[in-house]
C-alpha cells in the first residue's frame, strides 16, 4: 500500500516495512518474525522491537534483515537479547519518549492488556507500540494491547491535511478480537486501518483479520487486509 511517498508492506504475524521514499530512501521494520524469502531480502535502516515475547522479538529474523549500521529501537527488557546481534545500534526508548532520525519521529506508546482474562501484557512490563511520523504520514502500531486509555489522545491524529494509518491486533486470546479492534478503530479516527497479529504460529486467523474489516465497513471505516510480501 503506497500513500505519498511512504509504501507499508505486511510482513506476517504483527511485522511491516515501511519504505519512506524521498530520495534518501528509508527502511524501518517492524517486530519481523517467520519472514518470508522475498521479505528477508530487504535490509532496514530501523528496526523497532515492540516487547520480548519470541513472536515480536525474533533474533533470527532480525538477522535477516538488519544490515551494519542498522539502528534497533527497543524497550529496555529488549536489551539483554539485542546485545547478541553484531554491526547494529541500539537505542532503548520508553512511553512518551521521542526518538528523531531525519525527518522522522518515533514516539513510544504504552501497550498493555486490559481484559481481565488477559495476563500476557500488564503495564508494568512497560511494554510499548510506536507512532511513527513523517511529513504528514502518521503510522500507528499499537503493539501487543487492548484499548487503553493512553490511545485517546491519538484521535486527533486523523485530521484533514494528515494521513492517519493504524495497524491493530485481532486474533483475540493474547490481544483484542476483531470486535474490541473495530471498536479502537472507531475511537481512534484513523483514515485508514489495517488488522495484524494473525496467520502465524501463534494466535488469529485470517478470518479474524476478515472479520474485523467487516465491521470496521459497516461502520464507514476504511479497513484493509495487506498481503504478506
Amino acid at each position: 500500500m503506497e500513500i505519498e511517498n511512504v509504501r507499508l508492506d505486511f510482513l506476517g504475524h504483527a511485522g511491516f516495512l515501511i519504505t519512506i521514499k524521498n530520495g534518501n530512501e528509508k527502511k524501518i521494520v517492524i517486530d519481523p518474525y517467520n519472514l518470508s524469502e522475498n521479505a528477508s531480502k530487504e535490509k532496514a535502516d530501523i528496526i523497532l522491537i515492540t516487547h520480548s515475547h519470541y513472536d515480536h522479538c525474533s533474533i533470527k529474523d532480525i538477522e535477516k534483515v538488519k544490515k551494519e549500521g542498522t539502528v534497533i529501537i527497543c524497550p529496555a527488557d529488549v536489551q539483554s537479547k539485542i546485545t547478541r546481534i553484531e554491526n547494529v545500534k541500539m537505542e532503548l526508548i520508553e512511553e512518551g519518549e521521542v526518538l528523531e532520525n531525519g525527518k522522522i519521529k518515533i514516539e513510544a506508546i504504552p501497550a498493555y492488556n486490559t481484559n481481565e482474562e488477559r495476563h500476557f501484557h500488564t503495564k508494568k512490563d512497560l511494554w510499548i507500540g510506536y507512532l511513527i511520523k513523517f511529513d504528514n504520514i502518521i503510522i500507528y502500531h499499537s503493539g501487543d494491547s487492548d484499548k487503553i486509555p493512553e490511545m485517546d489522545k491519538l484521535t486527533g491524529y486523523g485530521k484533514e491535511g494528515n494521513h492517519f494509518i493504524a495497524l491493530l491486533p485481532v486474533s483475540g486470546k493474547f490481544v483484542m478480537n476483531p470486535e474490541e479492534a473495530a471498536e479502537v478503530a472507531s475511537c481512534l479516527n484513523a483514515n485508514i486501518v489495517i488488522p495484524m497479529h494473525y496467520g502465524a504460529d501463534v494466535a488469529g486467523t485470517i478470518e479474524d483479520a476478515q472479520r474485523f474489516v467487516e465491521i470496521c465497513k459497516q461502520e464507514g471505516i476504511d479497513a484493509r487486509i495487506l498481503d504478506k510480501i
